[in-house]
C-alpha cells in the first residue's frame, strides 16, 4: 500500500520532488500553490491542485487525509524552492504538522549509514551525503551535490545542484548555497545567507551575507 503524499508547491522543484516520490512508491494526492495552473498541474508527472498556500492548515490536510480512506494523517513535503515562503509556512500553519513531513531520498543518491537526515528533507539524484554528516529538517540536497563527511546543513537550507561542500562545512538555517558552489573544509556559513552560483568559499560567512565570486566575497 503506497503512502499518499501532499506537496506544498507546484513549480519546477515540485516536478523533481514528485518524480522522486513516485519512484519510491508514494502516491501524489495533489499540491498546494498560489498558481492553480502551476507546471505540476499538467504533463508528466502531474497532480491535482488542492488550494493556495494559505489553505495549508491542519484542518485542511486532515480532511484530505480522511478522503484517502487509508491513513489517519496526511504526509506532506515542501516542493517549492523559496526559502522565505517555506520558513513562513513552517512558523505558521504548518508548525503543528512537522511530524507528518516525510523525507524523499532519490534511489540514486548515496546517504551514508552514519549520516543523520531530518524530517522533510529532499535528497536528489546522484547527490552524496557522506559519513557523519547531518542534514536538518526540511533541507534540500539537490541533484549531484556533495555534502562531505561531518558537514552540518541547517534547517530549511538549500544546497543547489552540483555544489561540493568540503568536510566539516557548517551551513546555518535558511541559507541558499547556489549552483556549483565550492567550500574548503571546515568553512562556517551563517543563517539566512545567499551564496551565488559558482562561488568558492575560503573563509567564514556571517549571518545574512550575500557572497559571490572566486574567491567568494561578501556583497551585502
Amino acid at each position: 500500500m503506497s503512502l499518499p503524499l501532499i506537496l506544498i508547491g507546484g513549480g519546477g522543484h515540485a516536478l523533481v520532488v514528485a518524480d522522486a516520490a513516485l519512484t519510491l512508491g508514494f502516491t501524489i494526492v495533489g499540491f498546494f500553490d498560489d498558481d492553480a495552473k502551476a507546471v505540476l498541474s499538467g504533463g508528466k508527472p502531474s497532480a491535482p491542485w488542492l488550494g493556495t498556500l494559505a489553505d495549508t492548515t491542519p484542518d485542511k490536510l486532515a480532511a484530505i487525509a480522511k478522503r484517502t480512506g487509508e491513513y489517519s494523517f496526511a504526509a506532506w513535503m515542501f516542493a517549492l524552492g523559496h526559502l522565505g515562503v517555506r520558513r513562513q509556512l513552517l512558523t505558521q500553519q504548518l508548525a503543528a504538522l512537522a511530524s507528518q513531513s516525510v523525507t524523499v531520498i532519490h534511489p540514486t543518491a548515496f546517504v551514508s549509514r552514519s549520516a543523520k537526515i531530518g524530517n522533510g528533507v529532499y535528497v536528489g539524484p546522484h547527490a552524496v551525503v557522506h559519513t557523519r554528516a547531518v542534514v536538518k529538517h526540511h533541507a534540500i540536497i539537490n541533484t549531484g551535490s556533495i555534502v562531505e563527511h561531518e558537514c552540518v546543513i541547517g534547517e530549511n537550507s538549500h544546497v543547489a545542484p552540483g555544489s561540493v561542500l568540503g568536510g566539516r562545512t557548517r551551513v546555518g538555517a535558511d541559507t541558499l548555497i547556489g549552483i556549483g558552489t565550492r567550500t574548503l573544509p571546515g568553512i562556517v556559513i551563517g543563517t539566512g545567507c545567499t551564496i551565488g552560483a559558482g562561488a568558492v568559499l575560503i573563509r567564514e560567512v556571517p549571518d545574512g551575507a550575500k557572497v559571490v565570486g572566486v574567491p567568494g566575497q561578501v556583497r551585502g
